[in-house]
């Protein structure tokens, strides 16, 4: 019998309490089991405060876990971390003014030691990906919200990490520039093959973007239900299709058994 590989990132037991045993204790996470398959893109949502941000972090290892074990590529988050096995993007591009939209992608690889010629090639390649190569010598603020977010993609992923957190990403956009980063991120996952893990509030996003949708109850936050998301091609035209609709029905008949009666 041919074994499985081994998940991309696989959470078990995971529980979070803040502040234990104080006056403001919160349970934000309990008892959470779930595998991401290498290649795979996962959608976390739920309503605020259930702890989807949360638990993007204890994969990150930004935040530790109270109880339970995470592992990303089959070493401890701690681990994965010290090997940047991942790379993180937030709801804010975090680009740096002072320095051009080359030398911001540049920044992870001079801090990991790579020679100047290798960084400009890289960055290049970045570039190309996320088709910005004529804005290489442009600062952050000469571009628009959704320029400057494929600029921290590209940014997150100039070091070819096997795992991208992505925390948000669009939530600041508007409704138009953020179906056309939806697109642009598709299409940078497919020439890559990165993992993806990507926190949402919008229902319509998740099953846009992913190949699963893991809904989230309100806190504690618990896995309510796994769903598969199958759409066929990515494109615009899914967005009009009987599939997409019921899939969207599907995690937000998840979302409402969850909200207090």
């Amino acid at each position: 019998m041919t074994s499985q590989p081994a998940p991309a990132v696989e959470i078990r037991g995971v529980t979070k309490v803040f502040n234990p045993a104080g006056a403001n204790e919160v349970l934000a996470l309990d008892n959470i089991d779930l595998n991401v398959a290498a290649g795979d893109f996962v959608t976390l949502i739920g309503p605020s405060g259930c702890g989807k941000s949360t638990l993007l972090r204890l994969v990150a290892a930004l935040v530790e876990s109270t109880e339970g074990n995470v592992l990303v590529n089959g070493k401890t988050a701690d681990q994965a971390r010290l090997d940047r096995d991942y790379s993180m993007v937030f709801q804010r591009a975090g680009l740096f003014d002072w320095r051009n939209v080359s030398r911001n992608i540049e920044l992870p690889l001079e801090l990991m030691g790579w020679k100047a010629a290798d960084r400009h090639r890289r960055s290049a390649e970045m570039l190309e990906l996320v088709k910005l190569n004529e804005f290489a010598d442009h600062h952050p603020s000469e571009l628009s919200g959704g320029m400057a977010q494929r600029v921290a993609i590209a940014r997150a992923m100039s070091f070819r990490p096997a795992l991208l957190l992505m925390d948000e990403p669009f939530g600041a956009l508007d409704e138009m520039t953020r179906e056309h980063m939806q697109n642009e991120l598709l299409r940078i996952w497919s020439e890559t093959e990165t993992t993806v893990i990507f926190v949402t509030h919008s229902i319509s996003e998740a099953v846009f973007l992913s190949t699963r949708v893991v809904v989230m109850s309100p806190r504690p936050g618990r896995i309510a239900a796994v769903i598969d998301n199958e759409l066929g091609t990515r494109d615009d035209s899914a967005r009009d299709t009987p599939q997409f609709f019921a899939n969207v029905s599907a995690v937000r008949k998840v979302l409402r058994a969850g909200e207090p009666r």
